[in-house]
């Protein structure tokens, strides 16, 4: 036996620990769901904690980018104008039809000290760009939508279960703040969101979608035009 191959032996123990562990956090075994306790609890210590620690997951599982939708864009212009207009329009059509016609209140009352509220502007824009535009997309159909895959595959009927339970999630998590209302609009988004994630498996576009739905609905609260949008059709 040569000197090489004694080094390639004393060598290959280690190399095979190191595989472990990113293995193990890509699995369901005791750290992989370790992992995911982690990553899930991470935002009651503060948003967007649990979005960075799913990017941090990606790097130490060795999970490819693209598994949570993390694609280079083909055309960065049209991702980013796509993106602000269904954003703008999508909150404009639940607000002027879709709200009214569940019986939702004209007033998001949760955020209705943001109306005027300039001292308290900087804060909101951060949260809807930052903690709902990249947190809430990067863990709901990012990392949500990997893990579930895994457990359930990426054929259509396992895709469509995956969007009906991260948009039930993602409603149900609104709850606290934003009550009933809060819950049938973050659904809707959910559904509509997670389908465009289950067909196209891109998330860039929808963060920007996400932050300009979110970024509308602060203009309408802040400038106090509520009521004249969620009446424009309904008296």
């Amino acid at each position: 036996m040569t000197r090489d191959s004694e080094k390639v032996l004393v060598r290959l123990p280690a190399n095979r620990h190191e595989d472990r562990v990113p293995e193990s956090l890509r699995g369901f075994g005791p750290l992989g769901i370790l992992a995911i306790i982690v990553i899930l609890a991470g935002n009651f210590l503060f948003s967007p904690l649990s979005a960075i620690l799913v990017l941090a997951w990606v790097g130490w599982s060795h999970t490819p980018w693209r598994e949570i939708g993390y694609v280079r864009p083909k055309n960065w212009t049209i991702t980013v104008a796509a993106g602000i207009i269904l954003g703008i329009a999508f909150k404009l059509l639940m607000k002027a039809i879709v709200m009214p016609l569940l019986g939702a209140a004209p007033v998001n009352q949760a955020y209705h000290y943001l109306a005027g509220n300039t001292a308290a502007l900087p804060g909101a824009i951060f949260a809807m760009i930052v903690v709902a535009g990249f947190g809430e997309e990067t863990v709901f159909r990012g990392y949500m939508f990997e893990r579930l895959g895994k457990l359930l595959g990426r054929g259509l009927w396992a895709r469509t279960l995956i969007v009906l339970l991260t948009s039930a999630w993602f409603g149900l998590a609104h709850y606290s703040v934003q009550g009933l209302a809060g819950v049938e609009q973050a659904t809707i988004v959910g559904l509509v969101f997670g389908t465009i994630m289950a067909m196209t498996g891109r998330i860039i576009g929808l963060m920007i979608a996400h932050a300009a739905f979110d970024l509308t609905a602060l203009a309408l609260i802040f400038w106090d035009l509520e009521c004249r949008v969620a009446h424009l059709l309904f008296k």
